[in-house]
């Protein structure tokens, strides 16, 4: 039997009998919702911003694309990213549970490691390289504003492990700012996503304004790259486009549950996402088209890294504005895609010995081991390491989304997602649904295949969603023959809707 019992973050569920290796306060299912569809709103801003972010989208409309073409690609992706997020984040605000644990109705309550081990390392890779790209923003405008300072900045002078000493310190000091802000817990971090999203957008919309103002309206080619495709033929490059725009946030929307449980009901999470996403983003590319656009007459060539447009204006305020501006932005996202994930996933390991914050702190500590600059400076280990990790996301989307909503049909049983018994309805064999783990490995092999082997290279882009519906089919012909089964039992046992 479930009871009220309170946790810093709200009231959660306190579950009678549950297993101290599968519960803590901070995994348990949430008695009280708080959030409503404004904090989702900000969440995605937050989540949108960051020099990457940038840098991605202006790469969009370097395509060869004419501009409504550009904009008609990301906002068909971002519906796409819509409509799986929608998806994913039911289950988890229907009961009330984070993602690792909303895997164990699909993995099994020990199986859901997996799951949550592959995002919680794939969170810590970018976190680290999120982190580094911040700070290393601001060493270069740092060194702007004082080039007393450029000694330190070089490797061969003064560095260690691969940095700079100045490195070291605007790291450290990015390292130290978002570990404070998810201390704090999940209270603070909602106050500070919904203070970071609208002021970055804030101090983006006045650096359009800036730019066009230096540029001139009458100066700026909306046409940044060079046409290429005329007729049909523009198809398949939008569809491409449209592809990557899914890809690039499928590593949020994957875990999106750690965010949703919080809210008060379904349809503040739905409101969330169509501002948040479609509107959110289509200001976020037009900003950024608009900024990109006037780099070539203001300063003599194509500038999309933000970092860089920056750090040529010559005016001190506009530096420190900028500085800050990518200081919040990357705190934003980093939290709300890499921080919270990890923090749940590791949590998830061992409840009763590693709390949600001890598994951040953990995530963010083995961050600065993984020397996240030389990760970024050598593209191969990237290759091997962290994209090998992601090509397993698109399967988790087709196993968990197919166990939730056509084998389990929607139902669940939360009390049982913690509970060791053999007897339990998400034990299985071992603590583990061999059913799923199984379905993983073919499908990331094939993802991988997409991106390894040159007559594949093609489908390189949709890897993704070859990975997911090549996992769900296999996933399917596995269960399937539990189906009816299953079903007939869930139908007839009381869950909390």
């Amino acid at each position: 039997m479930a009871t009220p019992h309170s946790s810093e973050d709200g009231e959660i569920m306190e579950i009678a009998g549950s297993a101290p290796n599968l519960y803590n306060a901070d995994l348990a299912p949430l008695k009280k919702q708080t959030w409503n569809y404004y904090n989702i709103f900000c969440y995605w801003m937050s989540d949108v911003h960051s020099v990457g972010g940038y840098v991605f989208a202006g790469s969009l409309f370097a395509l060869g694309l004419t501009s409504w073409q550009v904009l008609i690609s990301l906002l068909s992706g971002i519906f796409i990213v819509r409509f799986f997020c929608n998806l994913v984040a039911k289950p988890s605000q229907m009961n009330g549970v984070p993602y690792p644990v909303m895997c164990r109705a699909t993995f099994g309550v020990l199986g859901a490691n997996i799951p949550a081990m592959i995002r919680g390392l794939i969170a810590v890779g970018w976190y680290g390289i999120q982190t580094y790209l911040a700070s290393h923003a601001l060493v270069i405008l740092l060194l702007k504003m004082s080039p007393h300072l450029m000694p330190y900045a070089d490797v061969k002078l003064h560095g260690f492990f691969g940095l700079s000493a100045l490195g070291w310190v605007g790291f450290l000091s990015m390292w130290l700012l978002q570990a404070l802000v998810f201390w704090n817990g999940m209270e603070m971090i909602k106050k500070f996503i919904d203070f970071a999203g609208p002021a970055v957008y804030v101090i983006m919309f006045i650096l359009a304004g800036w730019m066009i103002y230096k540029a001139g309206w009458k100066n700026l080619d909306f046409k940044i790259g060079a046409v290429k495709y005329h007729g049909w033929e523009v198809v398949p490059a939008m569809i491409t486009a449209a592809s990557l725009v899914a890809s690039y946030f499928a590593g949020p929307v994957l875990n999106f549950g750690d965010f949703s449980r919080y809210c008060k009901s379904f349809d503040e999470v739905k409101k969330g996402n169509i501002l948040g996403l479609p509107l959110n983003y289509l200001a976020f590319s037009v900003v950024t088209v608009i900024t990109t656009s006037a780099t070539l007459p203001v300063f003599g060539e194509l500038i999309s890294d933000p970092v860089e447009m920056v750090s040529r204006i010559d005016s001190i305020t506009a530096v420190l504005i900028g500085a800050l501006t990518f200081v919040i932005a990357t705190i934003g996202i980093n939290i709300v895609a890499n921080f919270v994930p990890a923090a749940f996933d590791f949590s998830n390991l061992a409840p009763s010995k590693i709390s949600w914050r001890a598994g951040g702190m953990m995530a963010a500590t083995g961050s600065i081991f993984l020397t996240p600059w030389n990760l970024f400076n050598n593209p191969a280990v990237i290759h091997y390491t962290i994209d090998l990790l992601a090509c397993a996301i698109g399967p988790l989307y087709g196993i968990i989304l197919t166990d939730f909503y056509f084998i389990k049909r929607r139902k669940v049983i939360v009390e049982e997602l913690y509970t060791m018994s053999t007897k339990g309805r998400y034990w299985y064999q071992n603590g583990v649904n061999l059913r799923a783990v199984v379905a993983i490995l073919p499908a990331a092999l094939l993802a991988l295949s997409c991106n390894m082997i040159p007559l594949l290279k093609p489908l390189a882009n949709f890897s993704l969603f070859i990975g997911g519906g090549a996992a769900a089919l296999i996933y399917w012909q596995l269960a399937k023959g539990t189906v009816d089964e299953l079903g007939a039992v869930l139908s007839s046992t009381e869950v909390r809707a």
